[in-house]
């Protein structure tokens, strides 16, 4: 049947049709998931099902009509909110490919321009950081229409863009009018002529956009990282206090409610700047006091689940009056729900990010998870112990542990955009964990569905020490016992440490190599030790019977003590590096400079070391706020190390299940058993040379604390040899991995706690059976 001249003539008026772009399968589901949003509500928004968005994820169904324009559009400004802050790098030149014979055109036959190819993307934004938008233009590379512009000129965030075929090319537009924002990037020098002078041009450019990129990032949060809001002295109104401790200028905090709370902090531009080029900006922490809570109409905590906050649940009821508020003007919570530490985000508007995190301290946002904040501390001097703590640190989102696991994926980010043939795409970055594996057998806690799987003996042990043994004849005549604790055991220990970036493989038989980690089942009970100091290779310090599973780090350490290491199988990684590397370090400067506010500076010990333990003696009375951040800084360090190994917590979990945590590229627990191994044989290392060294053993250990019988009761009691000078095999000083006194008592009080079979290292510090952590 002949089609009719009107519906031809209506179809032929609408102009050719287009395929919408879309980034590559990969990409989409990586903007959704760097974006924070779940398959559920992204469907549901798109008005599709589940399993066709992740058809459209995995690239088995394409897109069509108008679910492909509006899932493009959901797409184009997810990357437009992340391409704020992850500037896409600059390709290395390409070599010039072979030039092709020439062909001879006819004159009367019009040469159709090939269009350039496709170029870096770096939108134009304004003075505060949001991008510049304007209305819908076709783009310079590939015609589809934009709203973004690039020195002026309409143009795709990298991935969106399809180079236009020949026949389709056209003239560039002209330029559009430019919304007020910053001048145009100047192209580099050397032109792009020749593979030399891109490569000149690329260098210079990537060289100066290293130098800018972390003030440019600063530069977009003049408020700080957060604040701490009170009710004002008068009662009328809020008053905010910056992360100086000092009242924020400008406009107050207000209301109505959480809502306007949430617009204020947005407005004031309160957040933190990346930590690396290919991080995220961290969102602004609004710390909420029990009075401003109260003025802003939160329940207190309670037992009533539809009218308070419960401790037990965690959250208010999702039918409380001030979440249904929230979701009327737009906000969005995550799953975790309203609860003391709330994230709460909406849709980014102009591609900025809109996102602000709460904390509630009516609801015990503080009152643990290793935060141990002076009580009675006014507002003024809270924000002060937080924005320390989040200059030094990292802006906190929980608990230490949560803050420290937070700061490892600041430094090491998962992915980078990588430039391909047809746009953008996200690649890994050198030396992170891009995706989740699962752990080995061995290695995983009793709750893994994979501890099913294995016998009772195939079990990966590591744990700090808990070791102690009968006083020597020496040690009986000696009159106190001294106690030595390594300062940042962990913490130490991760530096430059090599850890997997891979899953793991299983091997037969393997041929040990120290540089690759993994697990591996070996027999070292024919490697005979000092029975006067603890064995290294099981937690209670006495030696191993037979074959058993080790990591990497205590292997290593067999094959340095002699053994003849014949491992019968491996779990290994042939991916590794120094992941943890970036994070020992920022921490170990913020313990450093911790200690030095705090009057004991980094080389007095080696100056002094009798004016280092008297600093070290009146430390607790030293500035509250600085002495709690000291605290943070310790927990942040030894419970990022447990969350590797995180355990199924909250209601409802049933043994056998997987639980959210091992979907996590930081969930590894071969991870955590490396850095305590290191520390153990570390440790170690320094009890063999102080016993050769001065002919003093410990008596005790408990993790990186270690009890010695001395004829004195001072640290240097221990460690002075004949000649006057300080051993260096347990070095006195302040950095991660020297030691520090611990404390002393009479020997008649170790032989007390010995015979109850109790370890005295535990109780060095406060004496009795009762432990300074308890």
């Amino acid at each position: 049947m002949t089609g009719t001249p009107d519906a031809i003539g209506a179809l032929l008026g609408t102009g050719p049709r287009r395929p919408v772009p879309l980034p590559e399968p990969a990409e989409r589901e990586r903007l959704r998931v760097r974006y924070g949003l779940g398959k559920t509500e992204t469907a549901q928004a798109l008005g599709i099902s589940t399993s066709t968005l992740t058809a459209w994820e995995q690239g088995r169904r394409d897109p069509q009509g108008e679910g492909r324009a509006a899932y493009a559009r959901l797409l184009e400004g997810i990357a437009a909110q992340l391409g704020e802050e992850n500037v896409p790098p600059e390709p290395e030149p390409e070599p010039e490919p072979e030039p092709e014979p020439q062909v001879a055109v006819v004159p009367e036959v019009a040469v159709v321009p090939v269009p350039p190819p496709m170029q870096r993307v770096m939108l134009d934004q304004h003075p505060d950081g949001s991008l510049v938008m304007a209305e819908a233009a076709p783009c310079v590379q590939c015609g589809q229409p934009s709203v973004y512009r690039a020195q002026g000129r309409p143009m795709h965030l990298g991935g969106f863009c399809r180079p236009a075929a020949p026949a389709a090319a056209a003239p560039a537009p002209a330029p559009a009018p430019a919304t007020p924002g910053p001048a145009p990037v100047a192209k580099p020098a050397g032109g792009r002529g020749t593979a030399g002078g891109a490569a000149r041009g690329g260098k210079a450019r990537r060289a100066a956009e290293g130098e800018d990129w972390e003030q440019a990032a600063a530069a977009r949060f003049p408020g700080g990282p957060l604040a701490v809001v009170d009710v004002a002295a008068d009662g009328r109104g809020l008053v905010a206090y910056g992360a100086d401790g000092v009242e924020l200028a400008g406009e107050a905090p207000t209301g109505p409610g959480v809502a306007g709370l949430l617009e204020w902090a947005l407005r004031a531009r309160l957040g933190s700047p990346r930590l690396h080029r290919y991080g995220k900006d961290g969102d602004p922490l609004v710390v909420l006091t029990d009075a401003a809570a109260t003025e802003l109409g939160l329940p207190p905590a309670g037992r009533d689940e539809r009218t308070q906050y419960v401790a037990r649940v965690g959250r208010l009821a999702d039918t409380h009056q001030q979440v249904k508020s929230l979701v009327k003007d737009g906000w969005q919570l995550t799953r975790r729900g309203f609860g003391p530490w709330a994230r709460i985000y909406r849709e980014p508007e102009a591609g900025r990010r809109q996102c602000v995190q709460l904390c509630v301290l009516p609801w015990g946002a503080l009152d643990g998870g290793g935060w141990k904040v002076p009580e009675g501390l006014a507002a003024p001097e809270l924000a002060r112990l937080l924005g320390t703590y989040a200059t030094r640190v990292h802006t906190p989102r929980g608990s230490t542990a949560v803050s420290g696991l937070e700061l490892v994926t600041a430094l090491r980010p998962p992915t980078r955009p990588v430039r391909t043939g047809s746009g953008w795409a996200s690649g890994p970055v050198e030396g992170s964990r891009a995706r989740a594996f699962d752990a080995a057998p061995p290695e995983v806690p009793d709750e893994h569905p994979l501890a099913a799987e294995r016998e009772d003996d195939a079990v990966l042990v590591t744990e700090a020490w808990d070791w102690h043994r009968p006083l020597t004849d020496r040690e009986q005549a000696a009159p106190f016992a001294v106690g030595l604790d390594v300062n940042m055991a962990f913490l130490a220990a991760a530096g430059r440490l090599n850890l997997p970036l891979s899953g793991p493989v299983h091997e037969l038989d393997p041929v040990f190599d120290k540089k690759v980690p993994g697990s591996w089942r070996a027999d070292l009970s024919g490697l005979v030790l000092d029975p006067l100091l603890p064995n290294p290779f099981t937690p209670d310090g006495t030696a191993p019977t037979g074959p058993a599973w080790y990591s990497t780090a205590k292997l290593a350490y067999a094959v340095e003590l002699g053994a003849d290491v014949r491992p019968s199988e491996g779990w290994l990684r042939h991916e590794s590096g120094p992941y943890l590397d970036p994070w020992h370090k920022r921490l170990r400067q913020a313990y450093v400079d911790t200690m030095a506010a705090l009057g004991v500076p980094l080389d007095l010990a080696d100056r002094d070391p009798r004016a280092f333990l008297a600093a070290m003696a009146a430390l607790g009375e030293g500035d509250p706020a600085e002495l709690a951040v000291l605290g943070a800084i310790k927990q942040t360090a030894k419970g990022a190390i447990g969350k590797f190994r995180e355990r199924p917590r909250g209601f409802g979990y049933r043994p056998g299940q997987r639980w959210a945590a091992l979907d996590r590229p930081t969930w590894d627990p071969l991870v955590r058993a490396l850095v305590i191994d290191t520390a153990t044989v570390n440790l170690h290392r320094k009890l063999v040379r102080l016993h050769a060294e001065l002919g003093i053993p410990p008596l005790a250990v408990l993790s990186d604390c270690a009890v010695f019988a001395a004829p004195g009761p001072s640290a240097l009691d221990v460690l002075r040899r004949p000649d006057g000078d300080l051993s260096t095999a347990l070095r006195l000083g302040v950095s991660p991995g020297h030691v520090k006194f611990e404390g002393s008592r009479p020997l008649a009080e170790i032989r007390e706690l010995l015979a109850d079979g109790a370890n005295p290292a535990r109780h060095i510090k406060t004496g009795g059976l009762v432990s300074a952590d308890e």
